[in-house]
């Protein structure tokens, strides 16, 4: 998949779906990356669906995304934000998984993912990173615009691997992309369980 700063991201307004109990394509808007987190968090809520994070090259924006909406505590216990390999090791990421397999990998994301949910023992995990535009000198596998995430959901697993051409898009650009692409991807899941 490959990412543009300059769209907007594809939804239903809650108004639309409530009147008419699902969103056919044609209803669907463009809307910023507020509203998407705003919609996930609602769907979240009123389906009690319980969800945490454990991010690296989002730096906690999803958290922050989510707990922008009121209510939000009642489902979300918390996140954790594990920049450094050690900090991700510390929360429960396998230090094999990084030695083998890198941090920049859907193996990595996995089982950040999985940390999170074994931690707030929540419904939903989701576990992000990836490379922000910058050299790493501290895991210098990672190519710059591509990011891996996971989203445990029950017994469903995805994992994606997203690629953007990040070339003049600062840092906070790129992050909102990434929260915005794995958004739009828990926003699916969630539509298609409820």
């Amino acid at each position: 998949m490959a990412g543009s700063l300059k769209k907007g991201f594809l939804s239903c307004r809650p108004e639309e779906k409530e009147k008419t109990g699902s969103c056919r394509p044609e209803e669907k808007v463009q809307i910023s990356l507020e509203e998407l987190a705003g919609s996930v968090t609602g769907l979240l809520i009123e389906n009690n669906l319980t969800i945490s994070t454990m991010e690296s090259c989002t730096s906690g924006l999803i958290a922050s995304l989510i707990t922008d909406t009121e209510g939000a505590s009642a489902i979300f216990p918390g996140s954790m934000v594990t920049y450094s390999n050690e900090a991700k090791i510390s929360a429960g990421v396998p230090a094999e998984v990084i030695s083998s397999c890198g941090v920049y990998s859907k193996e990595c994301s996995l089982a950040m993912a999985k940390a999170a949910r074994g931690h707030f023992q929540t419904k939903i995990a989701i576990g992000v990173t990836g490379n922000t535009g910058n050299v790493d000198p501290n895991n210098t596998d990672g190519i710059p615009g591509i990011m891996y995430y996971t989203i445990l959901f029950d017994d469903r697993e995805v994992t994606e691997i997203f690629s953007l051409d990040c070339e003049g898009l600062s840092r906070s650009e790129i992050k909102r992309i990434y929260a915005g692409e794995i958004l739009q991807c828990l926003h699916r899941l969630i539509c298609t369980g409820c």
